[in-house]
C-alpha cells in the first residue's frame, strides 16, 4: 500500500447540517470533512490533510466563537480518538476499564461533547487517516519533529484562510505526541504573528531525553503511576487514606528517598539500600528482591508483568486499570506497542468502526483510500527526532520542548495552558509532566496561566464515562479563563 496519493492537488468539501441537544439547549451546526493541501514556501504542494470540522451556528450579537484544533499523537495516530471516543458531537462509549465487545457498537449525540464551547477543527497528520503525501514529497520532508510542525502550522494557516477565521479565539488539544507538537506549534504559530489563547496538553510528554539510557529521571516520573497501580489491583502495601494522598506521599518518596538512591548507586549504604527498596516495594507492589536485583531501576514493561505475575496477568500500558493474559510463551521478540495493549484493543475497533460509519453515514465523505488510523509504526521508523528550540543554536537529537512551550508563554503572557492526563497511564506518566511544566523557569504571575488536572484514568482520560464528564467541567472553566478578556477599543 503506497504511502502517497497520485498527484490530485485539489483541496475538497463535504458540508452536512446537524443539530444537538445538550443540557443547555439545542445547537445547530455544520459539519465539512476534506482536505487542505499543504504546500511549501514555493507552492509545491507537499501533502493533503484530511480534516472534520463541526461549527455551531452563531447567533446575531453573539461574540465570536472560540475556534479550537483537535490533533493525537503518534507519531503515527490519526485523530478520530479526540473526535468519536471524546469531544465530537457523537461518540461511542465504550466499556472502559474493561473490554468493548464487538460489534455492532453503540453510538449517537455526544453529552460531553464540546460544541457548546468550541468550533472544533480534527486534523489528521500527514501520512495518517486519510491525509497522504503528494507526488514527490519524501518522508523525510514530513515525518519529523520540526516537518510535522511545520506541516501543521501550514494547514491551520491555510484553513482560518479558507474559512475566515482569523479574527477569532483559538486553541490547540493535543494528546500523547500531540502534545509534543502542540508546545512546538504554539511556539512556531506564534512568531508568525498568530497569537493563541490557549493549550490543552493531554498525556503530555515534552522531554523525550528522559526515555534515554543512563537517565533515571523516567523512573521517579513513573514511580506515582506505579503506585496508583498498585492500589487499583489491591497490591499496594502503604496506607493511605485515600488515592489522593497516596499519589501525594509517592510523589515525595520519588523524588525524595528514592531520587537519592539511585543517584547513589555502588556507593549506596546497605541499610539504606534495603530501606528504599522496602518503602519501593510497599508503593509498588512488587516483591523487595525484586526491586534489589534490578538497582530500583524497575521500566514500564518489567512492571506491567510482574504485578499481576502470580495470575498470569499483564496490565495494561495506556490504562493499568485494564489486564489481559501474558503473551504467548514461544513469542519473544518485538511488538506494536501502540497495539499490543489490552487498554487500546479494549477501545480501537468500537472506535475506528464507529467513526468509519459517521464520516461516510452522517457526513457523506467517502474515499477510495484506506483510512490508517494508526501508522505509526512505517512513520515512527522514519522519524527525525532532531528538533530546533528556541534559544539553541544547533538542533536537539532528542527534543525537549518545553523550552519551546516557555518561550510561547513568555511571548504570549495571555496564553493559558491546561495540563491534563491520567493516573493509571504508563506511556506518559502524569507525574512527568509535572515535572516538565516545573522546569519552564516562568516568572510567578506567568506561572498561574498554567492549571493541572489528573483523573482516576489512563492515557485516553475521556474514554471513562465518569472522567469525560469530569473533563468537560474543568475545560468549560478553561475557555472560559481563557476568553475572558476585553477586546481593546478605540
Amino acid at each position: 500500500m503506497t504511502d502517497y496519493e497520485p498527484a490530485t492537488h485539489t483541496e475538497e468539501a463535504v458540508s452536512s447540517r446537524h443539530s444537538i441537544t445538550l443540557a443547555a439547549g439545542s445547537i445547530d451546526y455544520t459539519a465539512t470533512a476534506g482536505t487542505i493541501i499543504v504546500r511549501d514556501d514555493e507552492g509545491t504542494p507537499l501533502a493533503s490533510m484530511f480534516y472534520l470540522a463541526y461549527a455551531a451556528d452563531r447567533l446575531a450579537g453573539a461574540p465570536r466563537r472560540p475556534l479550537t484544533f483537535f490533533f493525537n499523537g503518534g507519531p503515527g495516530s490519526a485523530s478520530l480518538w479526540l473526535n468519536i471516543g471524546g469531544f465530537g458531537p457523537m461518540r461511542a462509549p465504550t466499556a472502559t476499564p474493561t473490554a468493548t465487545p464487538p460489534a455492532p457498537y453503540t453510538v449517537g449525540p455526544n453529552p460531553h461533547t464540546l460544541l457548546a464551547e468550541t468550533d472544533m477543527v480534527f486534523l489528521d497528520a500527514p501520512g495518517t487517516g486519510y491525509s497522504r503525501l503528494l507526488g514527490d514529497t519524501t518522508a523525510a520532508q514530513l515525518y519529523g519533529v520540526d516537518q510535522d510542525v511545520d506541516a501543521f502550522a501550514r494547514a491551520i494557516t491555510r484553513y482560518l484562510t479558507i474559512t475566515n477565521n482569523w479574527n477569532t479565539p483559538r486553541f490547540l488539544f493535543g494528546e500523547s505526541y500531540g502534545t509534543t507538537r502542540s508546545a512546538a506549534l504554539v511556539h512556531k504559530l506564534q512568531n508568525q504573528g498568530l497569537d493563541f489563547n490557549g493549550v490543552v496538553l493531554l498525556s503530555t510528554v515534552l522531554n523525550w531525553g528522559l526515555n534515554n539510557l543512563g537517565f533515571d529521571q523516567e523512573y521517579i516520573n513513573l514511580v506515582p503511576s506505579f503506585a496508583a497501580t498498585a492500589w487499583h489491583h489491591g497490591r499496594c502495601r502503604v496506607e493511605a487514606a485515600s488515592l489522593e494522598t497516596l499519589l501525594a506521599d509517592a510523589r515525595d518518596f520519588a523524588q525524595g528517598d528514592y531520587a537519592r538512591a539511585l543517584q547513589l548507586g555502588d556507593r549506596i549504604d546497605t541499610d539504606f539500600e534495603r530501606t528504599v527498596a522496602e518503602r519501593y516495594a510497599a508503593f509498588t507492589g512488587l516483591e523487595v528482591d525484586a526491586v534489589l536485583a534490578a538497582h530500583f531501576r524497575i521500566g514500564m514493561e518489567p512492571f506491567r508483568y510482574a504485578l499481576l505475575k502470580d495470575q498470569g496477568r499483564v496490565v495494561g500500558r495506556f490504562d493499568t486499570r485494564f489486564v489481559a493474559e501474558h503473551q504467548y510463551v514461544v513469542g519473544n521478540g518485538s511488538h506494536d506497542p501502540a497495539t499490543d495493549d489490552a487498554a487500546t484493543a479494549g477501545v480501537n475497533s468500537a472506535h475506528l468502526s464507529t467513526f468509519r460509519e459517521h464520516v461516510a453515514g452522517d457526513l457523506g465523505y467517502t474515499s477510495e483510500l484506506h483510512y490508517r488510523h494508526l501508522y505509526n509504526m512505517p512513520i515512527s521508523r522514519a522519524w527525525d527526532w532532531k528538533h530546533k528550540a528556541p534559544g539553541i543554536d544547533a538542533p536537539q537529537f532528542v527534543p525537549d520542548v518545553s523550552l519551546d512551550l516557555s518561550a510561547a508563554i513568555r511571548r504570549n503572557p495571555n496564553l493559558k495552558v491546561a495540563v491534563m492526563g491520567g493516573v493509571y497511564d504508563l506511556a506518559t506518566p502524569f507525574f512527568s509532566s509535572e515535572v516538565d511544566i516545573s522546569r519552564l523557569y516562568l516568572a510567578p504571575d506567568l506561572r498561574e496561566n498554567i492549571r493541572f488536572r489528573f483523573y482516576e484514568s489512563g492515557h485516553m482520560t475521556f474514554v471513562d464515562e465518569v472522567v469525560i464528564a469530569q473533563m468537560v467541567t474543568d475545560l468549560h472553566a478553561f475557555y472560559a479563563d481563557a476568553t475572558d478578556h476585553t477586546p481593546v477599543e478605540v
